[in-house]
């Protein structure tokens, strides 16, 4: 549970609160990070290190600075049979390492949680070695794999509902560093269940509205916030937050043009990251607003400022687009 007076935490941070609690009630959740425990917080609390001969027990592996070595173990941790739920942790750009582990997992249907840090040029001073651009693409690119980017602590909820139900295949959780919203507005886990949903909408109960903002993660509560302000200018705009490509492809399509309405073409998405496949849901007349070079170092919010991602500049964009026909 997510109250209003819950701390901002990053992503990162609610999924801490989220992994712990499940590991009370899943004895056969165990995993590890790529030496980076601190930084994805991961580590199961009370529940020891795995290390043999002396704690066979232990519910945490230290795996070392080898994420394709880790993406294996867990592949076969998983597909050992022993009722064993695998999670692997690294920042999302060091997914690279792992592709084809995880692309083995999904061929295979290995249940992997994939638990993918840093997930943005919003991870900041690290600079672009450390900032991923192209690594989400390349993730919805791999059949059968889930990738999920939660926006906020029930989103964040809702993502390792959706891993946990998903038996006989690896999915990934997305999750930022900045801080963000523990309850952005309209958020919900029933609806991270459907890979993409309305979080908000101004247009009258059988009306269409005149223009849809798209968001993932961090960015969701930017395109509310943007939404606001053009909803004061007298326009009818609604809010999707599409957690998971894959999920949503699986919806009938009576579900899918509710949320995403065919007459409405103009549209925005707004997710720091590759461009690549946005068009398939803001169409040819929509506007794509991505990341189409490596990132740069520097606190997250000149880096968001840097490459378009403020409410200023997604608002403007909106205006143009609203005038424009």
């Amino acid at each position: 549970q997510w109250s209003q007076s819950y701390p901002v935490d990053a992503t990162r941070g609610y999924s801490e609160r989220c992994l712990n609690e499940l590991a009370k009630v899943i004895p056969g959740l165990i995993g590890g990070s790529a030496d980076l425990a601190s930084s994805n917080k991961v580590y199961l609390k009370g529940h020891g290190d795995f290390c043999l001969p002396g704690c066979p027990w232990g519910r945490n592996i230290r795996y070392g600075v080898r994420e394709h070595a880790m993406a294996g173990i867990s592949n076969g941790i998983s597909l050992h049979g022993s009722g064993l739920i695998p999670f692997a942790a690294t920042f999302l750009v060091f997914s690279d390492y792992m592709k084809n582990a995880m692309r083995l997992a999904a061929l295979s249907g290995a249940q992997v949680i994939y638990i993918l840090t840093h997930d943005s040029i919003g991870l900041g001073e690290d600079g672009p070695t450390h900032q991923p651009v192209e690594q989400l693409a390349a993730l919805r690119a791999i059949p059968r794999l889930l990738v999920l980017r939660p926006a906020d602590g029930r989103e964040t909820s809702g993502a390792y509902k959706v891993a946990l139900s998903h038996r006989h295949g690896p999915s990934v959780i997305a999750l930022s560093r900045q801080k963000v919203e523990a309850n952005v507005s309209g958020t919900s886990t029933a609806g991270v269940e459907k890979g993409g949903y309305i979080v908000s909408d101004n247009s009258p109960d059988d009306g269409v509205p005149d223009l849809i903002l798209i968001g993932t993660g961090s960015e969701l509560s930017i395109c509310e916030k943007s939404a606001e302000v053009l909803r004061t200018s007298g326009w009818k705009v609604r809010v999707v937050s599409l957690v998971c490509w894959q999920i949503f492809e699986d919806q009938p399509m009576e579900y899918k043009d509710s949320v995403l309405p065919p007459p409405v073409t103009r549209r925005i998405s707004v997710e720091a990251g590759s461009p690549l496949g946005w068009h398939e849901y803001v169409g040819r007349e929509g506007v794509v607003l991505g990341v189409r070079d490596f990132g740069a170092s520097g606190a997250y919010l000149d880096t968001f400022k840097k490459f378009g991602f403020t409410e200023e500049n997604l608002t403007q964009i909106a205006e143009t687009l609203l005038r424009c026909r």
